[in-house]
């Protein structure tokens, strides 16, 4: 994982919207929670954008800077110039004496260093001979270029960015001093990182808003014009060509934002579209000022923060003391990162665990994150993700399962709307009541086919009914029968269990004891007129033989 990205476990949810929006795919789900990919990833920071339960951290370094500040050197701020936009209203001296409040020696404009960094662009083109020049100033660019088009490293700037050309320039002036970056950016916490001695520490603009805020520092609302100031629209997408005098005999300039449309263009240099051309590209839609911090907390508005940069931005350039070539030269190397790419076997057996067994089968969705199910695949046997990412996966056994249950069940189930329209209806429940086919009901009222007397009484009092005996006279079935009201779904659900051999078979055993009771009466009746005789010619009371026989006649009817 980068260093300077984290992830709370915990918050987590399973919604796949970092993978979805991530342009390389540099994250892997695994025990579900998601994983960023150090060595994929371009540090981009859409998956914090998009995160929806913040469950992407960059690290903050206040504290590394508060150390730095009582270090005892003259600690100085290359400010971002996208500052403007993310600060409304407050100029470069306010931030300077807000800062200095902080503890700060002092702070200057990032575009400073970007007067250096287009002034040796405008040099390249006219001296070096270089087919096509690619901007270096973006790190994420910087880092998609080394990870994934490793062949376009050739064209792309060997030039520091403003950011580590201004610093340079602070530590010559001040020899001592410590420079801290404080911009939009995540990725340029990785560029300090990697590229030791030039920028001691780096905040975001919502690091710099909380220690003010814990410091008790307003901003003052102070907007300052300075007409050596074109550089200032750097930060803006095409800012860097509109800095630039674009004289270069034969070239074609070109500014490109957001990571799709850049590898797009990257894959035409790769398949030899594109010649004499130079290109500045940006990873974040609108170049700096749609950076992921300004675009997490800031909202940004596009029209309105390229006005605002616009307007701050002078007409003339830094006065700067240009260094030669060498000392502006930076090197890209290959960063290898690439996983073993699956065999068409190994696919083709993942494809068919997602139920995907024919090209029609491969919907495409993209729900889980992936362009396509074969991508999905292969990053399956990559161990970059799970099988139960896919959604209609999920849906169709879910679905099986239920169907199961549902059809191999005895019970008739018949579901309805809260308008009382069937919207399910099972091959048990059909065969109750002689409907043919699903079709011949599904979307119609359940009036066609049965009585909605307890639906309706289920729906309007919110009471169940369970195990009552229902006869349905028009299909000669009697049945046991329970209406669930599931308030949340909005469906009344009805479960029949036919107990018409049941009721028969009670029926049949009722008539049977009727008929023995009826003998057994004319039994008695007849014996007691014989017994009555007989006892009185033995002068016998027949009281006894009544109370037995009685007996005899109960214990008949009990049955």
């Amino acid at each position: 994982m980068p260093n300077c990205l984290t992830l709370k476990k915990s918050n987590c949810k399973n919604c796949y919207k970092c993978i979805r929006h991530c342009p390389v795919k540099a994250i892997r789900f695994s025990g579900n929670q998601a994983h960023i990919i150090g060595n994929e990833c371009i540090l981009c920071g859409q998956c914090f954008v998009v995160c929806p339960q913040n469950a992407k951290q960059i690290v903050d370094e206040t504290e590394k800077v508060r150390v730095l500040l009582q270090s005892g050197n003259p600690v100085i701020v290359s400010l971002a110039p996208s500052f403007v936009a993310n600060y409304d209203g407050v100029g470069i001296n306010a931030m300077r004496d807000a800062l200095q409040k902080l503890g700060f020696y002092d702070v200057e404009e990032t575009a400073i260093g970007a007067t250096i960094v287009k002034k040796e662009y405008e040099r390249m083109l006219k001296e070096d001979e270089r087919d096509i020049i690619i901007t270096s100033c973006c790190h994420s660019i910087n880092l998609l270029i080394q990870k994934y088009f490793p062949a376009e490293l050739e064209y792309l700037a060997d030039v520091l960015s403003p950011m580590q050309a201004h610093c340079i320039d602070i530590k010559k002036r001040f020899p001592n001093a410590k420079t801290v970056f404080i911009g939009p950016c995540v990725s340029k916490k990785d560029e300090a990182e990697h590229y030791e001695g030039i920028v001691d520490a780096v905040l975001t603009f919502e690091e710099l808003t909380q220690w003010l805020k814990e410091a008790n520092i307003e901003l003052k609302k102070e907007i300052d014009k300075d007409p050596e100031s074109r550089a200032r629209f750097f930060p803006t997408t095409g800012g860097i060509l509109k800095t630039m005098t674009q004289d270069a005999p034969g070239y074609t300039y070109l500014a490109l934002d957001g990571v799709e449309n850049c590898i797009d263009a990257l894959k035409d240099i790769e398949s030899g579209k594109i010649h004499k051309c130079f290109i500045e590209m940006s990873a974040c839609v609108g170049s700096c000022i749609g950076g992921p911090v300004m675009e997490k907390y800031h909202r940004t508005s596009a029209v309105k923060d390229y006005i605002t940069v616009s307007n701050y931005a002078g007409e003339k350039d830094f006065d700067v003391v240009q260094p030669n070539s060498v000392e502006l030269s930076k090197q890209f190397e290959f960063i290898e990162h690439r996983l073993q790419q699956p065999s068409d076997t190994e696919i083709f057996n993942v494809l068919r665990q997602m139920g995907k067994f024919k090209p029609s089968d491969e919907l495409n969705c993209g729900s889980c994150g992936y362009n396509t199910c074969r991508e999905k695949a292969i990053a399956i046997c990559q161990g970059k993700a799970e099988i139960s990412m896919c959604l209609p996966f999920l849906k169709d056994k879910a679905e099986s399962f239920s169907d199961t249950i549902v059809k191999n069940t005895p019970n008739g189930l018949i579901v309805l709307n809260e308008e009382l329209e069937v919207q399910q209806i099972n091959e048990a429940a059909r065969k109750i009541m002689n409907v043919r086919s699903s079709t011949d009901i599904l979307g119609d009222q359940v009036i066609r086919i049965m009585d909605p007397k307890d639906f309706i009484e289920v729906k309007n009092t919110g009471r169940d009914i369970r195990n009552k005996r229902v006869y349905l006279a028009e299909y000669k079935r009697y049945v046991e029968q329970s209406v669930v009201y599931d308030r949340d779904s909005h469906l009344l659900i009805g479960i029949m269990r036919d107990i018409t051999d049941e009721e028969n078979e009670r029926e049949k055993k009722e008539s049977i004891s009727r008929q023995t009771v009826e003998v057994a009466d004319k039994v008695v009746d007849k014996q007691m007129r014989i017994v009555q005789e007989i006892a009185s010619l033995l002068g016998e009371t027949a009281a006894e033989t009544k109370i037995a026989l009685a007996k005899l006649k109960e214990s008949i009817s009990d049955e």
